[in-house]
C-alpha cells in the first residue's frame, strides 16, 4: 500500500470510529415508552423508565412515546429524582426528527443542537423545542398537550 493512501486510511479510521461508536451506543438506548391518553394529554408510567441488565435494575435517561397525532416522537428526559422534561423531537429549524444521545438532541439534516430541556445550543435553529408541562404522582407522569 503507497504511504498516500496509508494515510488516507488511518484518517478515514480515526474519524470514522468515534462516530460509529457514538451511533451504536445511542441506538442501544432508545425505548419507545408505553402510553395511554386521556383528555389533558399522556400518562406514561414511571416505571417505563427501569430496565434490567445483568441482573440489576437500571434507570433510563429518557424514554420516547409515539403518538398517533404527530409525526414527530416526544422524549421525556428524567433531570432528577421526581423532575422530568417533554420535549417535541422536531427541529425548529427544518422540521426535522432529531436524534436523542450523549445528553443533547442533535438534528441529522443541519446540525443545530438543543439541551435536554429544550433550549438551542447551536444553530442555525434560533428557536428552542416546543416542550410541554408536565405533572406526577408517585406512578405516572402526566404530560399535558394543550
Amino acid at each position: 500500500m503507497e504511504r498516500r493512501k496509508f494515510v488516507q486510511v488511518c484518517c478515514y479510521s480515526a474519524i470514522g470510529l468515534p462516530i460509529l461508536a457514538t451511533v451504536l451506543q445511542s441506538c442501544g438506548s432508545i425505548y419507545y415508552a408505553v402510553s395511554t391518553r386521556n383528555a389533558n394529554g399522556l400518562i406514561v408510567a414511571k416505571s417505563e423508565f427501569w430496565k434490567v441488565e445483568k441482573n440489576k435494575k437500571v434507570n433510563r435517561p429518557f424514554v420516547l412515546i409515539k403518538t398517533e397525532d404527530n409525526k414527530f416522537p416526544i422524549c421525556i428526559y428524567k433531570i432528577e429524582k421526581d423532575k422530568y422534561v417533554a420535549s417535541l423531537l422536531k427541529c425548529t429549524h427544518k422540521s426535522c426528527e432529531l436524534n436523542v444521545g450523549g445528553g443533547i438532541y442533535s438534528c441529522p439534516c443541519h446540525g443545530s443542537e438543543f439541551s435536554i430541556t429544550g433550549k438551542v445550543l447551536e444553530g442555525p435553529a434560533d428557536r428552542d423545542l416546543e416542550t410541554f408541562k408536565i405533572g406526577t404522582d408517585n406512578e405516572n407522569i402526566y404530560i399535558y398537550l394543550s
